[in-house]
């Protein structure tokens, strides 16, 4: 079964017909280590499908790269304001890894609406990325950045594996020094406990 066939039966089953249909609306590309799938500036008209690899999205502010959050797969992603909106991005999109993404055009994206399972998938997928978007917020208002970085380690959160430890601080809203020392006492908690 097709990879982005199958991340889609996890939120609607699809007809054959319907799958055909999608399935000529996308396109593989493979992107190295360090790519840039999108730049700040431009206007996003594609949605993504992340089959393997691992991404980041973050902003240029003050000549300062800020990390907003990582993409795992299999996902789907975009720019949301500009690709529904069609203005230039503030986004910046990472491969931290060697990546294989499915591309489909905005026109195809909003065409397959028209297709039952499709609509369905969206409505599901914008509701998903709603909600995880509220649980962002609420814990950058409610949690220190200690406390989010010892909720990662807790629930072996695959982006401490896969990003580099400077775009975790920078997830975190802290510099690079602070997490060292974030790190360096939870190590030493975690021995007093053993």
């Amino acid at each position: 079964m097709h990879p982005f066939r199958k991340y889609i039966s996890r939120y609607e089953t699809l007809s054959g017909e319907e799958w055909e249909k999608i399935e000529v609306c996308i396109k593989r590309k493979d992107y190295q280590k360090g790519d840039i799938i999108l730049s700040s500036g431009k206007v996003c008209n594609k949605l993504y499908f992340l089959e393997e690899g691992f991404l980041r999205f973050f902003l240029i502010q003050e000549g300062e790269p800020i990390t907003k959050f990582f993409t795992e797969p299999p996902y789907c992603f975009t720019s949301q304001r500009s690709f529904t909106n069609e203005i230039p991005t503030e986004d910046n999109i990472e491969a931290l890894q060697d990546s294989i993404v499915w591309e489909m055009t905005k026109s195809d994206a909003f065409d397959l609406l028209r297709i039952f399972g499709w609509s369905e998938f969206i409505r599901k997928l914008i509701q998903e990325v709603q909600f995880y978007t509220e649980q962002i917020l609420e814990e950058l208002q409610n949690k220190t950045a200690e406390e989010r970085y010892i909720q990662m380690i807790e629930s072996s959160n695959i982006i401490l594996t896969k990003a580099p430890l400077k775009d975790i601080a920078s997830y975190l809203g802290i510099a690079p020094q602070s997490l060292s020392r974030i790190r360096k006492k939870f190590h030493e908690d975690s021995r007093k406990l053993t």
